[in-house]
């Protein structure tokens, strides 16, 4: 059985039970199979209660043990320390849920049932040993939740007789940070250990008594959980929604303006007709508008000029982070993360050493330390000059739920300037540095002042309006501006704007005439929300309250991974068996993918770090609808493995008409009379019904090796080439398209490849050399339009096919056939 939600080798969000982990090493029993839905309680079993590491007498010596989490870290670190200490890593967690069976004892206060990781004893080992010669251990895991819950257990396993123990927070690793959390240690948070604890309990909870089921009525290997399951149905709502939506047509019309005597011109837009706000629906009123224009003459009505300011916005957190990195640096939130990580533990820069570039990239604050945001004053006072400095330091709110204890991600220094680091770092790690960078710095600037100008054209009684602004002071944003998320491109004109390409307008005067050179009308149509992308969803997480920083990267490299969503040009789609597994959830357990639930459930989690509600109390509640929700759906969810949506396909083997089934690799068709007939076929689902794809296809290329035709083969892995000789000859090779590779200097041709989640794709077939690939299938005839020499097929969901040209800025498209897929 698989592992809870988020669980990973070295960092899985767990925490253990002082009364299971007295002896390091010991394994629990593996559970029966009948253990996936609960474990059978032990009658002598006494209610525990999570022991709190209790905080060492008298204040912290100069010297000890410091234990971290990662090597890189403890490299850093050791570097600040003085001789008196030393730094172990633990390499994330060391205790773990036990991988077989449910490993939580629900008859008594949900009691976790942990092992040591494997591979951890000997690291846990050597800790003990170093503890044991050490006058004092301090315990600086990452300042978060899972970080407290590693420092519990690293706790629990090096404590000997009286043994002095601390929790430091290392919120930078640099020297002043180190020293500042070195002079105030603490002891580990048990409200922030029961909070991860619950965390950790509810998505086993839902993990392996849901995923069971799944097992049994689509295919083995399926997971569902409490927090991705919501995130899926998302991304199936989206879908839908884009699926169901109906296009509105409105028009726009236009006017290039030209001064009367003079050549300059200018765009507007009209807006109104008789004092009200106009509305074209269709041609025939913007036809009947533009008639009536043809004889109007045009003056200027009148002007307004304002001054706007625009003010930077917050430093990253994490969400933030994560979306501006996709939006403009084109990183996954996995990637991202792990870019973060090593600058936050820190990089090599020469002489220096180990250096920890960024503050702690976990976090969900836009606070600023006071005494650093007066040291980036006073930088950018020396940088850019007394005038970019804001009247008072700006000041950013967090949200509710925020954990003010932690700041924003920003620079740990302003010595290290990108440009002056860039050498010592990959070019992938300069590039988020410089985005955190830019973005902390202008966080902290004065704002931005435009100068603004409407004009406002009376033409009879239709109103034309035009608008321009210039950067009067361009403030933060000499440094940075924000990244926007495209979504679904919006049809564009120039009336839209209404401003030159300089954002200027000409000097015009109240009552000058001018002379319409051009009236533009433009048809447009409302469009659906875009699919997902990363950062859209991540945002609408965010917003909804679904999940928490550290969770968001995770979240979405699981639902590829389960393969219930698939990334086509940087967008989440559905896979079948997404909108299956989504389907079947929401049906038979509402409450665990309802967004509202979960999103209450993360406030409860929040409220127990507070300190304001009970761990063990906020499970039952869950757990005793829960168990109930989760009897009735075992008799009651729909047997996919059984289920069967009959065709009017006959079976050329037995006469059977063929149906419709699910299996491993999804939908096939398959002959009612099995075992006595095992015929199977594929699919494909278009707008005139269901084509059958035959097993092989017999093509005109010759075989090279024995002279044989080839023929197209659908395998494990796909569609590909094959002899017809086999299996005396053996010769396969890719499908071809009968396009050349465009990458310049390649002599390669483009095939039809398969990705490792079973979605074809097409790539150069003298890959790796050359790494030229695209999703949609190009087609072998130049462009009607602007003659690129290939365009591509375009499949929309509901089965149509557009073939467009491959440059997106032709435009040009011609309707083609209709396609749908089902795999046996």
């Amino acid at each position: 059985m698989g592992q809870g939600e988020f669980d990973h080798p070295q960092r899985s969000s767990n925490i253990h039970n002082e009364n299971n982990m007295a002896k390091t090493g010991t394994k629990t029993k593996a559970a029966p199979k009948a253990a996936a839905t609960g474990t059978k309680p032990r009658k002598a079993a006494p209610k525990r209660k999570t022991p709190a590491v209790k905080p060492p007498s008298g204040g912290p010596p100069s010297g000890g043990l410091v234990i971290v989490e990662s090597p890189a870290k403890a490299k850093t670190i050791s570097k600040y320390l003085g001789r008196g200490y030393r730094v172990m890593a633990s390499v994330g967690h060391v205790k773990d849920l036990p991988k077989s069976g449910l490993g939580i004892d629900i008859e008594h206060d949900f009691a976790p049932e942990y092992v040591t990781i494997k591979g951890k004893e000997k690291i846990l080992s050597g800790l003990r040993a170093a503890a044991r010669e050490a006058e004092a251990v301090y315990l600086a895991s990452d300042p978060d939740r899972e970080g407290e819950a590693i420092a519990w257990h690293v706790a629990e396993a090096v404590r000997t007789g009286n043994k002095r123990i601390f929790r430091v927070l290392f919120n930078e690793i640099t020297a002043r940070g180190i020293e500042r959390a070195m002079a105030v240690p603490t002891v580990v948070d048990m409200n922030r250990v029961n909070a991860q604890q619950a965390r950790r309990v509810l998505d086993r909870l839902v993990g392996y008594q849901i995923s069971p089921l799944l097992w049994q009525k689509v295919r083995y290997g399926l997971s569902a959980g409490r927090v991705q399951s919501v995130a899926i149905r998302l991304v199936c709502e989206r879908e839908r929604a884009i699926a169901a939506f109906v296009p509105e047509e409105s028009w726009s019309i236009a006017a290039l303006l030209r001064i009367e005597g003079e050549a300059t011109t200018f765009w507007a837009r009209l807006i109104k007709q008789a004092g009200q706000t106009l509305a074209l629906h269709n041609e025939i009123e913007a036809t009947a508008a533009v008639t009536a224009l043809n004889w109007r003459s045009y003056a200027v009505s009148d002007i307004e000029k304002k001054e706007r300011k625009q003010r930077p916005t917050a430093p990253f957190i994490t969400s933030r982070l994560q979306q501006d990195a996709v939006r403009m640096l084109h990183f996954s939130p996995q990637r991202t993360m792990a870019l973060a990580q090593q600058l936050y533990e820190g990089v090599e820069l020469g002489a220096e050493g180990s250096v920890g570039l960024i503050t702690y990239m976990r976090t969900d604050s836009v606070r600023i330390s006071p005494d650093f945001q007066a040291e980036t004053l006073d930088w950018i006072g020396r940088e850019y000059g007394r005038e970019y400095l804001p009247a008072t330091p700006n000041f950013y709110r967090s949200k509710k739920a925020a954990q003010e204890a932690h700041e924003a991600i920003r620079p740990t220094s302003m010595a290290y300037p990108p440009d002056a680091v860039r050498a010592a770092l990959a070019t992938d790690q300069f590039r988020l540095y410089d985005l955190i960078w830019k973005r902390y710095v202008a966080s902290q600037m004065a704002p931005a002042v435009l100068d603004v100008t409407r004009v406002d054209i009376a033409a009879g009684d239709f109103t034309f309006r035009a608008t321009g602004s210039v950067i009067r002071f361009d403030g933060f944003r000499r440094v940075y501006m924000e990244g926007h998320e495209e979504g679904i491109k919006r049809e564009s004109d120039e009336a839209e704007s209404a401003e030159s390409e300089d954002g200027l307008l000409p000097v015009l005067s109240v009552g000058q005439s001018l002379a319409a050179q051009e009236i533009r009308p433009k048809q447009h149509f409302t469009q659906p929300l875009p699919r997902y992308n990363e950062a859209l969803l991540i945002h609408d997480l965010e917003e909804k309250g679904i999940g928490r920083p550290s969770t968001y990267a995770a979240i979405l490299t699981t639902i590829q991974e389960r393969e219930y969503a698939e990334r086509r040009e940087g967008r989440f789609h559905p896979t079948d068996l997404g909108v299956l597994v989504c389907d079947l959830l929401v049906e038979n357990f509402p409450d665990v993918v309802d967004v509202g639930f979960t999103a209450r459930m993360e406030d409860q989690l929040d409220q127990i770090e507070a300190g304001e509600a009970e761990w063990v109390q906020t499970l039952r509640d869950f757990y005793t609808p829960f168990s109930q929700t989760l009897a009735v759906a075992k008799t009651q969810m729909r047997n996919m493995k059984s289920e069967e949506t009959p065709t009017d396909i006959p079976c050329e083997k037995c006469g059977l008409n063929l149906a419709i089934k699910w299996g491993r690799f999804g939908r096939y068709l398959a002959c009612p009379g099995y075992p006595d007939c095992k015929n199977t076929k594929e699919f494909v689902e278009t707008a005139t019904g269901i084509q059958i794809v035959p097993k092989e296809t017999l093509t005109n290329e010759i075989c090279g090796t024995c002279g044989k035709p080839f023929a197209i083969k659908t395998g494990r892995f796909g569609r590909f080439m094959a002899c017809t000789g086999y299996p005396e000859c053996k010769t396969t090779k890719p499908i071809g398209t009968g396009v050349a590779c465009r990458t310049a200097d390649c002599t390669g041709a483009i095939v039809e490849k398969q990705s490792r989640t079973g979605k074809t794709f097409y790539s150069c077939n003298r890959y790796p050399e050359c790494k030229f690939a695209l999703w949609d299938r190009p087609v072998s005839r130049p462009c009607p339009a602007c003659q690129a020499v290939y365009l591509v097929e375009k499949a929309s969901r509901g089965g149509a096919v557009r073939v467009i040209c491959a440059d997106k800025a032709c435009g040009y498209q011609e309707e083609a056939a209709v396609v749908g897929a089902g795999t046996a």
